[in-house]
């Protein structure tokens, strides 16, 4: 007989833990995660760790330290959904049935989508800090670097917080500038997007820093094929129709992402959907046809831009919903687009973006530009933000 929880949350990263203390909090007993790691990653971090501004072990803990007391840790990894049965397939071949089930597994790095990538970030000269194991690869490349050419790719599509990609680069630009040899490397970022962002006053701020560091930004452009013996990377202008080679010293490439295949192999994403997305409504964050069914996150079909602040505030969401669910009331919280990514753009100041999903400023504190470089910003991402995490985010209390 499979076992059977009130609650069942597929993924205990970010979004599977907080919402499990924070369901726990507002009096479900039952809760059960489905999750296979036995280490729990803040990967905020990485590209500080990346950009040589913290350390590795900063940014990992056990798995066990951080499941909330008294819930149930299933240490196995979801392989498929039966919405229909109310049951969740475990690689393991067992099962676990469900009163209710919250679906965010994260995204996974689709690494084939670039010929020669996956090769080419595990060679001499490339690395990618969207990986933990990599990111301190990254530093070691880019510290070492006195002369030549250093690029930076992001790809189209959904991916975890989109900014993270362009953060390492201007933390090396910094250091390169401290050392005397900014003017010896020339640094390139590939950026598919037609600004560098896409809210216009965070652009404007980026746009201020990649020319004092003298960057050459490829607008909609795209990384398409690597050589890892040739150091060549082949870039695409999507709106040009144009491929550039580029032969580089440092890569450092963030890889296209989409759901899991076994989400994707579900009934769950919308018909059509090849990212393989949750379908939910936008606002309550439950399935639109499975309503025992919610997600949120990065596997979410959503159209904000996927970052752990807009994780918060679905946590609420989801939590507040799925109780008001199973007494049987109306969904009244509302998740409203917000996003916020702080790009650090120098190694002791931060551009801090906050946003709604049709890239309008929504600004915390309103009337406050955070767009404005800071080093306020950069006091509250690298030392605050951190600590609010490990101490009351995964604890559900922020």
């Amino acid at each position: 007989m499979a076992a059977q929880h009130e609650v069942v949350i597929i993924g205990g990263g970010n979004a599977g833990i907080s919402l499990a203390a924070r369901l726990q909090r507002y009096g479900v007993k039952d809760v059960a995660v489905v999750e296979p790691r036995d280490h729990h990653l803040f990967q905020p971090l990485f590209s500080h760790i990346a950009g040589g501004r913290a350390q590795a072990q900063e940014a990992v803990r056990s798995q066990e330290s951080v499941i909330p007391q008294g819930v149930t840790w299933i240490r196995d990894a979801a392989v498929g959904v039966a919405a229909k049965a109310n049951t969740v397939s475990l690689e393991s071949g067992s099962s676990v049935a469900y009163g209710q089930l919250v679906v965010c597994p994260g995204l996974q790095y689709d690494w084939d989508r670039v010929p020669g990538l996956l090769d080419a970030v595990h060679s001499p000269y490339g690395a990618s800090h969207y990986e933990f194991e990599l990111a301190p690869k990254a530093w070691s490349l880019l510290s070492a670097m006195r002369s030549g050419t250093a690029v930076f790719t992001m790809p189209a599509g959904p991916i975890k917080c989109g900014g993270a990609a362009q953060k390492p680069m201007y933390l090396a630009c910094d250091y390169w500038r401290g050392q005397g040899v900014l003017d010896k490397i020339r640094v390139v970022m590939v950026q598919p997007y037609p600004t560098v962002f896409g809210v216009p006053e965070v652009d404007r701020e980026l746009d201020r820093k990649i020319a004092e560091y003298g960057i050459e930004l490829r607008t909609n452009s795209e990384l398409v094929a690597v050589s890892p013996a040739g150091r060549r990377a082949t870039i695409r202008n999507n709106a040009a129709n144009t491929t550039e080679d580029l032969t580089y010293d440092v890569l450092n490439a963030v890889p296209p992402q989409s759901a899991p295949d076994w989400l994707k192999a579900t009934d769950l994403p919308a018909a059509g959907d090849a990212g393989g997305f949750v379908e939910v409504d936008r606002q309550t964050l439950r399935h639109l046809r499975y309503p025992n069914v919610w997600s949120l996150g990065d596997a979410a079909g959503t159209t904000n831009s996927k970052s752990g602040g807009s994780l918060r505030k679905q946590v609420k969401v989801v939590a507040k919903n799925l109780v008001a669910a199973r007494k049987g009331k109306p969904l009244r919280a509302k998740y409203n687009g917000y996003s916020v990514c702080p790009f650090t753009v120098s190694r002791d100041t931060v551009v801090f973006a906050e946003f709604d999903d049709r890239y309008r400023p929504m600004p915390t504190i309103p009337r406050l530009p955070t767009w404005n470089e800071s080093k306020l910003s950069w006091v509250l991402d690298r030392d605050i933000f951190p600590k609010i995490y490990w101490n009351l985010i995964l604890k559900g209390r922020a």
